[in-house]
């Protein structure tokens, strides 16, 4: 007995499923859900979990909707712009505990949703200029641990505007541009200590700003000086008002031989000044009293003109009587 046409045609569709699934065996996973790069765990809510896998380059295959990815603890010694900028929805990132040495603006050149950055213990030396400006939704950025981190540029986060929180402790920072963070209108906590922050008159502003708005800072108790020698140890935010006083107290030597040449310059200006004045005033005097003297000389001439006319007539007439008469 032959089993129903529909049936037949049933079991037909199933045996081709069963048989395609078997000649291919890595298709369906492909097909029903995107790849994860080996050594890390990939769950349905875009997390990738890389941590602690001694990896040593970014993992590749990366789904293109993550949403958070985790690479620390691993030997990753740079992050590849051309790969990270294709995770344009990725929210979290954490990179600490690696041997990053380098970073730049193209590194983060398409994340523009990215809101929390940790670049914490790695092997960075300096952040250049607009380094974070493509990174429009960061809200927070730890940078912490990075031994050899000198250098944070003034603009690096000039166009941060949602920046809340900024961990740059314990690196070998020596100053701030302090305009630059005062231009982050969210900016509400700041991690400065453990670096050997400049105490002379070029921190000052660092110090005073410190001590004027305690409250943003992290651990303010342990952000001190590190230079010079005479101020190691104290309390950036004791030494702000004191800087304050302190270099503007008296006038170096500079700031004399600057009023000099100033005074100088100014008094030679007026001197020239004084000099050129009184010439075009010479100048003037000598025009206005040449005008009047040929004014004068004119007038009199018309003057002469009308005294010598009646009398010439007069003389005419007086020979033409005497002829008449002799007649």
């Amino acid at each position: 007995m032959r089993p129903p046409a529909p049936l037949l045609l049933l079991l037909l569709l199933l045996l081709a499923a069963a048989g395609v699934s078997a000649a291919a065996p890595g298709l369906a996973p492909d097909l029903l859900a995107p790849g994860c790069p080996d050594r890390c765990v990939c769950d349905d809510q875009l997390v990738v979990q890389c941590a602690g896998q001694h990896l040593t380059r970014f993992p590749a295959d990366l789904p293109l909707a993550t949403r958070q990815l985790i690479l620390s603890n691993n030997r990753l010694a740079e992050l590849p712009p051309l790969q990270l900028n294709y995770l344009s929805d990725l929210v979290y990132l954490d990179c600490s505990n690696n041997s990053l040495q380098d970073i730049s603006e193209s590194t983060f050149g398409n994340l523009r949703k990215l809101a929390y950055l940790d670049l914490s213990f790695n092997a960075l030396t300096r952040v250049g200029d607009r380094t974070f400006g493509p990174l429009a939704s960061l809200v927070m950025l730890r940078m912490t641990d990075n031994p050899g981190l000198w250098e944070l540029h003034g603009d690096a986060l000039a166009e941060n505007e949602a920046l809340q929180v900024l961990d740059v402790s314990r690196n070998n920072l020596t100053g701030l541009n302090v305009s630059a963070l005062r231009a982050l209108p969210a900016l509400r906590s700041l991690g400065l200590a453990g670096n050997p922050w400049s105490c002379g008159c070029a921190g000052q502003d660092l110090g005073l700003w410190v001590a004027l708005e305690t409250y943003k800072f992290q651990d303010e108790g342990q952000t001190v000086c590190g230079s010079p020698a005479d101020m190691q140890g104290l309390r950036l935010g004791e030494m702000g008002i004191q800087l304050r006083t302190l270099c503007h107290q008296t006038l170096g030597s500079w700031d004399y031989i600057f009023f000099v040449v100033i005074g100088f310059v100014i008094f030679a200006a007026g001197t020239v000044s004084a000099w050129m004045m009184g010439i075009v005033m010479v100048l003037y005097e000598r025009y206005v009293k040449k005008k009047d003297e040929q004014l004068g000389a004119d007038n009199d001439e018309e003057s002469n003109e009308l005294v010598h006319r009646p009398r010439a007539r007069t003389d005419r007439d007086n020979r033409s009587l005497i002829t008449s008469h002799t007649v």
